[in-house]
């Protein structure tokens, strides 16, 4: 992955890589877990599950860029990393996609599409927690991942050559930031639907349902492009804000979209 060699390019960018982060499908997965129990357990505190979660998540970031800027200023992550995190994440993606189209069609008219994630799925019983410092453990251990942290480390190095520990701890906490507000909003959307419930809430869980399997697949099709092709690679570098920020918009545009075509589908044919 390049980087940007501006300081204040290369923040902008890791905050928008924290925003998207904070929509892979694992986190909304959680998130909605979280908030369901919450829902029945601790009523007040739902809404905040996605907060704390990446609360968690954010500290392990922290710490791991706290970690390399201490390290070294000179280390550089090895080209195998990255080629083999771009295969792990296009198989991931790819597996995500599927399983949240399936889930799309096999739900219940009458009950809500749930995100379906693969760490959320090995750890469904820790969601199954109301203590905020319970949920951001959650969101803790979810950090400890080879995405995460390879992610974390390269933007440790990266902020090193611009001045050192406390460069790297500004990066991390820009990719905090990013995910918290993402994470954030997307714990209150989802508290929202699940006290309504109605067939409103019904249809825009679809509608969301599908876009989380639509941008699984074209993130994947699109990093198997890049690292079969160079000239796609090529075209890539200097586009990473574009393409965090398209798919940030993207997943932004089918809430509204959910909620409008629930809004105007006559009750009868919703559910």
């Amino acid at each position: 992955m390049d980087l940007p060699t501006d300081w204040l390019a290369l923040l902008a960018l890791v905050f928008i890589f924290g925003a998207k982060h904070g929509l892979d499908a694992d986190h909304l997965a959680t998130i909605d877990g979280l908030t369901r129990f919450n829902l029945r357990h601790a009523p007040a505190r739902a809404r905040w599950c996605g907060s704390l979660f990446s609360l968690g998540h954010g500290a392990v970031v922290m710490c791991i860029a706290l970690a390399v800027g201490l390290a070294t200023s000179r280390w550089q992550v090895p080209p195998w990393m990255d080629d083999l995190g771009t295969w792990i994440s296009i198989g991931f993606l790819t597996l995500l996609g599927t399983l949240n189209l399936h889930a799309v069609f096999v739900t219940p008219a009458d009950a809500l599409v749930a995100p379906i994630g693969i760490k959320s799925g090995l750890l469904r019983r820790l969601q199954a927690t109301s203590h905020p410092f319970a949920i951001a453990a959650v969101g803790a251990l979810f950090a400890l991942s080879f995405d995460t942290l390879s992610q974390a480390a390269l933007f440790a190095v990266t902020a090193t050559q611009h001045g050192g520990v406390g460069h790297a701890l500004a990066l991390g906490l820009a990719f905090t930031l990013g995910m918290l507000l993402a994470d954030g909003i997307n714990g209150l959307w989802i508290a929202s639907l699940l006290r309504r419930a109605d067939y409103r809430a019904r249809i825009a869980s679809r509608v969301m349902g599908l876009m989380v399997a639509a941008i699984s697949f074209s993130v994947a099709g699109f990093g198997l492009a890049r690292h079969l092709h160079a000239d796609v690679s090529s075209w890539y570098e200097g586009k990473e804000m574009m393409v965090g920020l398209t798919v940030i918009f993207v997943l932004g545009f089918s809430y509204l979209t959910g909620t409008w075509l629930a809004n105007r589908m006559p009750r009868e044919t919703a559910g």
